[in-house]
């Protein structure tokens, strides 16, 4: 009876919530107004992507608070090329120098009505379908439940659930608008929680192949987290500028955190993680310099924030396989620093130039000569870069980049397994978009480029769980994922999907394989 009452009380809110978000439009708009023409400009060639409040969708928010490290010229650039390692086109010969001026003008002018998301309205949103212990315990299928991939399909937002023995589908299912940030599961693995770029939050039941509980987190979100004992969720939000804590059983609101520095500047959050040996939530911020360290809720007390200040802005960041280390990067940077969480301060810098995408960064071990000239395993770093084609090596010692392995144009994803001798690495951006490179982790040289959809863009490989076979996207609406096998990397199996993106193992994102990103 509870559970209805507040799945009932929820459906209420969120229709509330809608004709809110109604108002808000119409007032936004100005009715009665003339449409200007700018306004005619961002409904044509923005809104798609950047929401028609210009409060993000696939795309990020455009509003002045949202913008606080683009200067106007160069978001008139921005306009004109595009952007680097994103899907924003470049407008130069859709929109004359005047159209683009007015458009910087337009996003960093506040809009009539300031947008915010605040505990009561999360709270509104709410909705619990399945309590705990309603649903069987026995799942509705046969498979290896640490064998599963979920397939998250961008083209028409579904999720598929597929078998990681005989790759065959189990179940399809419809998804919030661009999931973004990677589903995470629970530690048994019966949970997947995803984050859409919205701000919506689901919890989703593998067993019983039902979503179980939603709420809305905020206005435009980042990602999420879940911690390891799988009794919290984190989510870093954009719009608002905040963390946001719920209980993982049912997505009841723990705490907001604003984020703000000492003087009270705001910033986004560039994405939160959990930190298992550390029992924490580790954020970086994209407006601060700052690097945020959150216990786990303890029943009765408080979580309170650590602050690490750190060099630059942290855009994308990696952790060492012991959560001791984050190693991140800015935007445009010349290289990136190296965090010490335990010191709380940044002990190393490595020379990085281009674009390196640490987020998809991936370690193994492989042998240096130390300074006795005698061979040593050390654990190497190996990260992809978004504007130049190569990945980068770096002995995680040292901090020294052992080697730069040139490839056919920037890539985007990153991926290997402990049990296989090779690393994979898409060429995800420029003319050779369908090419993949395999990476021979003893000898660090490309040992073959895969082309298996002439002209369609091939991105992020995942092993399964004992890395004998790597699935393949193939991102585009008549899509598909290809299966290999890891060893040989002869082709197997091919399934026609609607732009498949992410492909999520539950066994590697559980254990924290070290192949993949976390």
């Amino acid at each position: 009876m509870l559970k209805n009452k507040r799945s009932m009380l929820g459906k209420i809110a969120i229709v509330g919530a809608a004709i809110s978000v109604s108002a808000f439009s119409v007032q936004a708009s100005g009715v009665g107004d003339v449409v200007s023409k700018v306004e005619v400009d961002y409904s044509k060639h923005c809104a798609a992507c950047h929401g028609s409040e210009r409060l993000g969708a696939m795309g990020p928010a455009l509003l002045p608070d949202n913008l606080k490290r683009l200067r106007k010229n160069n978001a008139t650039t921005v306009i004109a090329e595009g952007r680097t390692a994103t899907q924003m086109p470049a407008f130069k010969n859709i929109l004359d120098a005047d159209q683009r001026q007015a458009l910087v003008d337009y996003i960093f002018t506040p809009p009539k009505v300031i947008p915010s998301w605040t505990e009561k309205d999360i709270l509104a949103t709410q909705v619990v379908t399945h309590t705990q212990g309603e649903l069987p315990n026995k799942p509705v299928f046969e498979a290896d439940l640490m064998n599963l991939f979920l397939v998250v399909e961008i083209g028409d937002h579904h999720v598929t659930v597929l078998n990681g023995d005989t790759f065959e589908p189990i179940h399809r299912f419809k998804s919030r608008f661009a999931l973004h940030g990677g589903p995470k599961y629970s530690p048994d693995g019966r949970y997947v929680y995803f984050a859409s770029r919205d701000g919506w939050i689901t919890k989703y039941d593998i067993y019983n192949l039902k979503v179980v509980a939603e709420v809305r987190a905020g206005i435009n979100t980042r990602n999420l987290a879940i911690s390891s004992d799988g009794k919290s969720v984190m989510v870093a939000n954009y719009l608002p500028n905040n963390l946001v804590m719920f209980d993982a059983e049912n997505l009841d609101m723990l705490k907001i955190y604003p984020v703000m520095n000492s003087e009270g500047k705001t910033s986004r959050v560039s994405a939160v993680y959990n930190a298992p040996p550390r029992n924490t939530y580790i954020a970086a911020l994209k407006d601060l310099k700052e690097v945020w360290e959150i216990p786990y809720p303890v029943e009765g007390k408080s979580s309170t924030v650590r602050k690490i200040a750190v060099n630059d802005y942290l855009d994308d960041f990696f952790f060492d396989p012991d959560y001791k280390l984050l190693i991140g990067a800015s935007r445009g940077a010349a290289g990136g620093q190296v965090v010490d969480l335990d010191l709380g301060k940044v002990v190393h810098s490595i020379p990085l130039p281009g674009m390196p995408h640490l987020g998809s960064g991936i370690t193994w071990d492989y042998p240096i000569k130390n300074e006795k000239g005698l061979l040593e395993m050390r654990q190497v770093l190996a990260s992809p870069n978004l504007k130049e084609g190569k990945v980068s090596v770096i002995d995680m010692k040292t901090w020294k980049v052992i080697k730069e392995i040139k490839t056919e144009g920037p890539g985007f994803f990153m991926r290997s397994h402990e049990n296989s001798p090779y690393a994979w690495v898409d060429v995800f951006f420029g003319p050779n978009k369908d090419k993949v490179h395999v990476i021979d982790k003893s000898t660090l040289e490309i040992v073959k480029t895969l082309r298996p959809s002439p002209g369609k863009t091939a991105a992020h490989v995942e092993f399964n769980k004992d890395g004998s076979k790597v699935i393949l996207s193939i991102w585009d609406m008549d899509g598909e994922i290809i299966v290999y096998d890891a060893n040989t990397l002869e082709e197997e199996k091919r399934l026609p999907m609607v732009k498949p993106s992410g492909k999520y193992n539950v066994w590697n994102k559980t254990q924290y394989e070290r192949g993949t990103s976390h």
